[in-house]
């Protein structure tokens, strides 16, 4: 009598899927709720230098990400790439904890400031809803999000393709409007002293570029779905830069095209600032359409969010680093625990303010994920030899150095109550894995074997 077969992740996922998944993870509403705050960094045009410094930043880690997806090609992505380069018994074991528990705060806040912004646009067609209802809705955008994962990868594909192309169409109809439209008077109307360069100036542009990269989220998701994904050393290392770069060339338009259309002092103070650029061109009709499409890709976004966050806290208990209650996959081959529990942060989240939900993920994620995981890659080349690298990062190391640089930089210019978030995040988490270590006799209480 043969045993019951147990449900297990397969590969099926390729270019086309794995770039639809980052693009619409990575656009979503991010461009049409992130300009106003963008502008109000330096309170002008001049805060889109934050854009070059951003991209510069979001580029170096992407090829980062890129080599490590590309060599180690296994459900919880960075987590993975920690713990593999830190060693899997000692200081990785430690390390590939702490990303966990700081996914914990970050991935929730990251896709609770998608659930507001949705919330947002929302309130185009109900003028009156009051701050309170508000976040209601934010929170209930994301029961709806945990409704719709509840199913398999293949399926799960399927619908991310549709809401791809959703946003392809939402973007272009923003991006041509802008090019057409655009009025360089209003886009380069420039304060006094917009260039003064100074301690504030740097400040500025440091939570400016911190808004950026917010809009760069997302270029590693397709690595949290490496036991996903087919043929990973060419798959993933393309799905990372073709995203990158699209999602560039989109969210650049479309930030000038706003303030080409909009005065950016006006636009700088707007809660659904995508509306009000379209109904300035076409009319209220055009406002409420867009509005609608918003909406759409914004729940694309945060779909491929909670898809890819799921994976994570399941990899974890598969390896004992993490609960091994989480390590359990639903009938239907998908980690429906890890999904219930990542999914109930962030509805906890969505009752926070947008741009402090955006700092706070900020300051939880950059120490322990994107600075981590460049040392990481410092230390397979090193010491790793057996395992294979089928992409190697261009121009190596002076890509790793500038993530590293760039993103310390941007940590520094959060604020002092996002950096203490941060950090104090961290602490608590190696308290709590120097407490599981010690009553299970782990690392570093018993010798790595």
């Amino acid at each position: 009598m043969s045993e019951p077969s147990v449900p297990s992740l397969h590969r099926r996922l390729g270019v086309l899927n794995a770039t639809s998944i980052n693009m619409s993870n990575m656009v979503g509403i991010g461009p049409f709720i992130t300009i106003p705050l963008i502008l109000r960094t330096l309170g002008g045009p001049q805060s889109y230098l934050s854009w070059l410094v951003g991209v510069i930043i979001a580029l170096a880690d992407g090829l980062v990400v890129a080599e490590l997806g590309a060599a180690l090609p296994a459900a919880g992505g960075t987590y993975v790439f920690i713990r593999e380069g830190f060693g899997a018994r000692t200081w990785g074991r430690l390390l590939a904890f702490l990303f966990i528990w700081q996914l914990l705060f970050a991935g929730p806040l990251e896709i609770a400031s998608g659930n507001i912004g949705l919330a947002q646009y929302l309130k185009v067609f109900w003028p009156s809803m009051t701050d309170l209802q508000m976040k209601l809705a934010a929170a209930g955008v994301g029961v709806v999000l945990i409704v719709a994962l509840y199913r398999k990868i293949t399926d799960i594909a399927k619908i991310m393709l549709g809401l791809w192309i959703v946003m392809i169409v939402t973007t272009g109809w923003v991006v041509l409007t802008g090019i057409v439209r655009f009025q360089p008077s209003l886009a380069f109307d420039l304060p006094p002293n917009a260039w003064q360069l100074d301690l504030n100036f740097l400040g500025g542009l440091g939570q400016g570029t911190a808004n950026v990269l917010y809009l760069f989220l997302g270029y590693y998701q397709v690595c949290y779905l490496g036991a996903e994904v087919r043929e990973p050393g060419r798959t993933i290392p393309r799905a990372v830069v073709y995203s990158i770069l699209g999602v560039t060339l989109i969210d650049v338009a479309i930030a000038f095209g706003f303030i080409g259309v909009v005065p950016w002092r006006e636009g700088m103070n707007s809660q659904s600032i995508g509306s009000v650029f379209m109904d300035r061109v076409y009319g209220p009709w055009a406002g409420y359409v867009l509005a609608g499409l918003i909406i759409v890709t914004a729940f694309a976004s945060l779909y491929a969010l909670l898809l890819g966050y799921s994976r994570v806290p399941y990899a974890a208990a598969q390896d004992g680093v993490f609960l091994r209650w989480f390590g359990k996959l639903h009938p239907q081959e998908f980690p429906h625990r890890s999904l219930l529990l990542i999914g109930a942060g962030a509805i906890m989240a969505s009752f926070f303010s947008l741009q402090d939900v955006i700092l706070a993920l900020m300051g939880a994620r950059i120490v322990i994920q994107f600075n981590a995981q460049v040392i990481a890659l410092f230390l397979i080349r090193r010491r790793r030899p057996d395992i294979e690298r089928p992409f190697q990062v261009w121009l190596y190391p002076l890509p790793p150095l500038i993530s590293l640089a760039g993103y310390l930089y941007v940590f520094a210019s959060l604020g002092l109550r996002f950096i203490l978030f941060g950090l104090l995040t961290l602490l608590a988490g190696a308290g709590v894995y120097l407490i599981m270590a010690w009553r299970q006799r782990e690392w570093p209480f018993r010798a790595a074997t």
